[in-house]
C-alpha cells in the first residue's frame, strides 16, 4: 500500500481504484477495527459556559489578594514614612543653628534678626537660631566679636568662660583658649563667670587670664582697637600676643628659648607685617627670622 492512502481514505480523497487496492491491504483492516472501537468511546460532558465563570471567579479572588489588598496596605506604610520624616525634619531644621566664621586675616559683619551688628574679628565664629529670635536672643561666641546691640529684649552673648548679658549696649567679647576679656563701650554689660555676676558700665572691663580675674585697663577709645587695625596688650602674657599676631597676619609662628609668659604691653598692626614684627620683637628684646608664611621668634642670646 502507498503511505499516502491512508491520509486519502480518512479524508474520502481516495478513486475508486486506490480504494479497492487498500481494502485489498492488510492494514485495511487494522484500521477498521480501531474506527468501531473509538466509535464506543464516550468523552466527558464539558460545558464551556460555567467553565469560563469559574476562570473569571478565580482570577477576582486572587487580584482581591494580591493586587488590591497588599498596596493599599503598603501604601498606607510609606505614607507613614514621609509623614514620620515631615514632621522630624522640621522640628529638626527649627533647632539647627545659623554659623559665621572667620579666617586668619579676616573679618566679617553678621546682622542679626533684631538688627543687632556683630563683627567678628579674625579665626572667630558665632552661631544663634534665627527661627526662635523673637523668644530667645542667644548668640554663641568662639573667639572675638564687637556687638553693636539694637535696643530691645535682653541679648546673651555665650561662652566657653561664662556667659554676657546686656540690653541695648556696644560691648567687645574675646573668647580665647585661657583667654577671656569683656569691655563694655556703652550701656551696660552683666559678665556671668564661675557663677558669679560682675555689672559693667561703660567704660570698663572685665578679663580673666590662664584662669585668674586680672586687672583691665580702661578702654582709650569708643571701640575696640582691632576695629582700627590694630591689636592693643597691657601686661598681657607674649603667648597670647604672638597667638593674636598669627591670626591676624595669617603667619605661622615658632618661638625658641623665650619666655611666653614674660608680659607684653604695646600695640601692632595687622595690616602691616614688617610693622608687626618690630612693634612686637624690640619691646621684648626678641630676634625673628621671617621665612614665607613662617616666623621664628628666638632671644638675642640664643644662636
Amino acid at each position: 500500500m502507498q503511505e499516502n492512502y491512508l491520509a486519502k481514505w480518512l479524508n474520502n480523497e481516495l478513486t475508486e481504484e486506490e480504494l479497492a487496492a487498500f481494502k485489498e491491504s492488510d492494514e485495511y483492516t487494522s484500521y477498521q477495527r480501531i474506527i468501531k472501537a473509538s466509535d464506543s468511546l464516550n468523552g466527558p460532558d464539558f460545558d464551556m459556559e460555567n467553565a469560563l465563570e469559574a476562570v473569571k471567579n478565580k482570577r477576582t479572588l486572587h487580584e482581591s489578594k494580591v493586587v488590591q489588598l497588599k498596596p493599599f496596605r503598603r501604601f498606607l506604610q510609606v505614607a507613614a514614612a514621609v509623614m514620620i520624616i515631615m514632621i522630624g525634619s522640621y522640628f529638626y531644621l527649627n533647632t539647627l543653628d545659623e554659623s559665621f566664621s572667620t579666617q586668619y586675616a579676616q573679618n566679617e559683619e553678621v546682622i542679626l534678626p533684631d538688627s543687632s551688628k556683630i563683627i567678628l574679628n579674625a579665626d572667630s565664629e558665632i552661631s544663634f537660631n534665627p527661627k526662635k529670635w523673637d523668644k530667645k536672643r542667644n548668640v554663641t561666641l568662639k573667639g572675638e566679636a564687637f556687638f553693636k546691640v539694637a535696643k530691645g529684649k535682653r541679648f546673651t552673648v555665650a561662652t566657653d568662660h561664662g556667659t554676657v548679658a546686656v540690653l541695648g549696649t556696644q560691648f567687645n567679647v574675646e573668647n580665647r583658649k585661657g583667654f577671656f576679656e569683656v569691655t563694655c563701650f556703652e550701656g551696660l554689660v552683666g559678665v556671668t563667670y564661675n557663677g558669679k555676676e560682675t555689672k559693667l558700665p561703660a567704660g570698663t572691663s572685665f578679663m580673666v587670664v590662664d584662669g585668674n580675674i586680672v586687672a583691665s585697663e580702661t578702654p582709650k577709645s569708643s571701640t575696640p582697637s582691632w576695629l582700627n587695625k590694630e591689636s592693643t596688650f597691657k601686661s598681657i602674657p607674649l603667648k597670647y600676643v604672638l597667638a593674636e599676631f598669627q591670626r591676624q597676619h595669617d603667619i605661622q609662628v615658632e618661638t625658641q628659648n623665650i619666655d611666653l609668659g614674660k608680659l607684653f604691653t604695646g600695640t601692632f598692626s595687622n595690616t602691616n607685617t614688617d610693622l608687626a614684627l618690630q612693634s612686637i620683637s624690640v619691646p621684648s628684646q626678641l630676634q625673628f627670622k621671617l621665612d614665607g608664611k613662617k616666623v621664628l621668634f628666638y632671644a638675642e642670646s640664643a644662636p
